[in-house]
């Protein structure tokens, strides 16, 4: 065989080796897992296997988590390329962990947003392999959706796991159903609040920098407002979720320190964004450059935030398990004990490292083109959402809202370019002179006036000419001809449908793993 030949088995074999390395890595994680927990935990002296099961289950669901969720928040940044793939999985894993182990909490609701009567199942061993199976049904749908490319809510994917479990173990008037519709309601809400937040900010960064004709001395006024507005929203958010359970502050008491830490951002930011600006030519390139540190701090701070709140996603369970094995009563709370809290941090870090860039891809560059100013308008959707829901007590999902605003960009940059391109049409229909040449005079011209003298333009081309006014008829032909696609519709149906199986989905399955389970090891 010649080195050619070699060099060509090498290459297809080195897709299969990193896929190999990367299920003998999650292995290595699940067994020391139950090594741990084999010298760490017993009960009246002897290893507990259902602890030891059940840990390995929650670092599985742990390593899902990482792999399909962290992308929401670092996805946004790599796709505008703010961050590399690298740096922002290292970001990721640094401030995922930071916040799941400063402060993910002590304690954690047994029962995910109270979706069950924990009080209707009969029995605590009924109560341990319910859970068991909902963290399993859970982690397997995670898992499936990654590999297919979906991001979808992993506090759905529990939600549905133990719904499906607690009805498998306790029938159907276990289950809190006002609970389950307010969490059906939020599949619609979470995106299309977070699309209209995203694209409301993009079409401000337009109409006041990218749709002037000095955009640069637009950006050095307008650019540390958003920054401020950014510093107001993520310090809200961080306050009101992130820190919750280690600093307990009034809604209001929060807005006010984060309004303080607002001001002194942007008193901070000013001069030294129009020092960075006067070095930068007068395009959108430039103007883009500016929003590439406000983009770095956003999916930090986003990365400490999802892991201090859905770290909980992974250890809930396994806390409740443990504290029914330790004390045998099930209870509306449960300690996270340090282990457990651990389990949950390490294997959300493991999960985005090995797994992660797959879904960072998708949410950074496959379903809509991301530049820095539209990934800074997703980052400001995801908090301000989060800050609207939680005051106005609605459920909804980080994943939703993030996916939402990325679409939300994408739409709004169909709409202006089939606007644009109408308003070309009209100008070539009402032009009074058939030179082609002064045409293209006029659309260069108007092509690089601000948005109000392009209004003004296009009324005095209008007076001047009464020829070629168009029917409605035309009008709608010609937005189906230039309607440009910039979001994959593909992308859209499929994450479309994740979200919406998602519930049943795990639940279905939950309850599947409950029976099987009682059926081999319940008496």
């Amino acid at each position: 065989m010649d080195l050619k030949n070699i060099n060509d088995v090498d290459d297809a074999t080195k897709g299969s080796r990193r896929e190999l390395f990367r299920i003998g890595t999650a292995l290595l994680f699940i067994v020391g897992i139950m090594l741990y927990t084999l010298s760490q935990n017993s009960v009246d002296g002897s290893p507990s296997t259902l602890l030891i099961i059940a840990a390995m289950i929650g670092g599985y669901m742990a390593m899902n988590i990482g792999a399909n969720d962290v992308a929401n928040n670092v996805g946004p940044a790599v796709g505008s390329k703010a961050l590399t793939l690298t740096g922002a999985i290292l970001i990721a894993v640094i401030f995922e962990a930071s916040g799941a182990l400063i402060a993910g909490g002590d304690v954690v609701s047994t029962i995910k947003k109270g979706i069950i009567d924990p009080t209707g199942v009969l029995t605590s061993d009924s109560f341990v392999w319910m859970m068991m199976a909902a963290l399993l049904a859970g982690a397997i749908w995670l898992n499936i959706a990654t590999a297919l490319g979906a991001p979808v809510s992993t506090t759905h994917s529990i939600v549905g796991g133990v719904l499906g479990a607690g009805i498998a173990a306790g029938g159907m008037g276990i289950a809190n159903w006002d609970k389950m519709g307010a969490i059906a309601a939020s599949w619609v809400i979470s995106p299309v609040l977070g699309g209209l937040i995203a694209a409301f900010f993009l079409y401000m960064i337009k109409h006041f920098i990218t749709y002037r004709t000095d955009m640069l001395t637009s950006a050095k006024r307008v650019v540390p407002i958003f920054v401020a507005i950014m510093a107001w929203a993520f310090s809200t958010y961080l306050i009101v979720k992130g820190l919750k359970k280690i600093w307990k502050v009034e809604f209001l008491s929060a807005v006010l320190i984060a309004l303080v830490i607002a001001v002194v951002i942007y008193l901070i930011v000013r001069p030294l964004l129009a020092k960075a600006a006067d070095k930068l030519t007068n395009d959108k390139e430039s103007v883009n450059a500016l929003f590439t540190i406000p983009l770095i701090f956003s999916a930090a701070l986003l990365s400490f935030a999802h892991g201090a709140n859905d770290v909980a996603n992974a250890v809930g369970p396994l806390a409740a398990i443990n504290e029914v094995i330790s004390t045998g009563a099930v209870v509306a709370k449960a300690a996270i004990p340090l282990w457990v809290m651990l389990i949950g941090a390490i294997g959300i870090a493991v999960g985005l490292a090995l797994y992660g860039p797959k879904l960072i891809k998708t949410v950074g560059s496959e379903i809509t083109e991301l530049n820095k100013m539209r990934a800074f308008c997703v980052a400001m959707a995801a908090s301000i959402t989060v800050i609207i829901a939680s005051q106005l007590g609605l459920p909804v999902s980080s994943t939703h809202i993030a996916v939402g605003g990325i679409f939300g960009v994408g739409f709004l940059r169909e709409y202006l370019k089939a606007s644009y391109a109408q308003m070309v049409i009209e100008i070539k229909h009402h032009h009074e002179s058939d030179n082609p040449e002064e045409i293209e005079l006029f659309l260069m011209e108007f092509k690089a006036a601000p948005l109000k003298k392009k209004r003004l333009m296009l009324d005095e081309l209008k007076m001047k000419s009464a020829k070629a006014n168009l029917s409605k008829k035309e009008r709608k032909q010609l937005k189906q001809v230039y309607k440009t696609e910039l979001v994959k519709r593909s992308h859209l149906y499929r994450i479309a449908a994740a979200w919406v199986i998602t519930v049943p989905v795990s639940g279905l399955m939950a309850a599947l793993l409950f029976y099987m389970n009682r059926g081999m090891m319940m008496p």
